[in-house]
Order: structure tokens, then sequence, then C-alpha cells
């Protein structure tokens, strides 16, 4: 039996958030779901089902310290926004120069992975819709800052931040910049988003597509649907 509390992985995660949401009486009617590549489409799929709601991705790239990409210095949204913690940069004896040319490089990567997941597809639109946006969990918050801001700039009619777990500290950080912030775990202790998960490998791009398109093949029979 699992502790309270606890994740078995991001399908039992995302179902949990989706609880939390529905009680929170949040449904499919003008509702657009968002995940994050890669590990919050897992979630957000699992969301996007039980709401009834249309399913979509959105394109972030964490922009990683110098010799160590594990820590967050800040990321790269599609549409060409970009969050750097420059506190943590001067901290670091990270150059604005160095920045600049770990942004690039996120930039691409961004650009390509857009083209990869959506193909030759428009990106949402998400005017005056409710934007539920899903991670995996927040660590630092920067790619969610990130998304966040590129959303914003696309004239939502609201944002609501859904993540299964992150740290009080980040979360009220982030509040100002949603309409709803939806946690089903928060922690003033989080070292790491895996730890509260007792199963949380890495996503591969392959299970991305099979999410979306998945989502595409329900719409025909009612269930969660993808942007046509």
């Amino acid at each position: 039996m699992r502790a309270p509390l606890y994740f078995e992985d991001r399908v039992d995660a995302g179902r949990q958030l989706a609880q939390a949401l529905l009680a929170r009486g949040y449904t499919a009617e003008d509702t657009l779901v968002l995940g994050l590549p890669r590990g919050g489409v897992s979630v957000a799929y699992e969301v996007a089902e039980a709401l009834g709601a249309p399913l979509d991705l959105w394109v972030v790239r964490k922009v990683g310290a110098p010799n160590y990409q594990e820590l967050g210095l800040g990321a790269v949204a599609e549409g060409g926004i970009t969050y750097l913690d420059r506190e943590r940069m001067a901290r670091m004896g990270v150059s604005e120069a160095t920045a600049r040319r770990l942004v690039q490089r996120k930039a691409a990567e961004v650009k390509e992975r857009v083209a990869r997941f959506r193909g030759g597809d428009a990106p949402p639109d998400v005017q005056g819709k409710t934007v539920i946006l899903v991670d995996d969990g927040i660590a630092t918050g920067g790619t969610v800052r990130a998304a966040l801001q590129s959303l914003r700039m696309r004239r939502p009619g609201r944002i609501v931040l859904a993540v299964p777990v992150a740290g009080n500290e980040i979360l009220e950080e982030l509040r100002p910049m949603v309409e709803d912030l939806v946690c089903v775990l928060a922690r003033p202790d989080l070292d790491s988003i895996g730890q509260w998960y007792a199963s949380f490998p890495q996503v591969p791009d392959e299970d991305v597509k099979r999410l979306m398109n998945e989502a595409r093949a329900q719409a025909l029979d009612g269930g969660v649907s993808a942007r046509p």
C-alpha cells in the first residue's frame, strides 16, 4: 500500500490532479488543457480525459547552468519568450554573454521540438479560453514562468496552473501570475519532483506523440479531444 499523498506514476498523479480540478468546478466548457512536454503531457492527458476537454501541448526548454544542466537558470518557451533568474546567474558566476549563448541554443531546441510534436499545425488558439497548464511538478519554476509569460501574451480568458506536487515557496511566487492554482501536494521540503513518485522515468518523445495521437483518436468517440 502506498503512503498517503504519494503518486504511483504520472498517470496516478494526473488522475488525482483531475479530481482536484473537478472539485473546483472546472469542466470542458471553453477549457483547453496544455501539457508541458515531456512529463507534463502524461499528466495532462489524464486531466483532459477526466474533464472531457481538448488537449494540446506547449513547448518549453530549461536553460541549465554550464557544466550542471540540472540546475536551471531559466527557460525558453515557444513564441520566443525567455525567463532568466539573474540572481542565480550571479551566484553561479554566469555572464550575460554566456546566458545569451545558452538561450540561443535552447531556442533552437524549442523550435525543433515544436516541429517534432506539432508538425505543421499552428499553436493552439487560447484567446478567451480557460487554459489549464499542467506539468508533472514544479521545482525551481523556470519552465513554468516562461510558459505562463508566453501564454499570457495570447490573451487567454483565465490561466489555471495545475500540478501534482510543488514546493510551497515557488507556488507563492507563481500565484500572482495566474487566476487559479491547483496543487495536490504542496511541500515545504521539496528537494526533487521524483521523490514523490514511486515511478518517475524519463518520458520519450514517442510517448508524447502517442498520447497526442490517442487524444485525437478519442475525440471521434467523444472522449478526451486534441485540437484539430
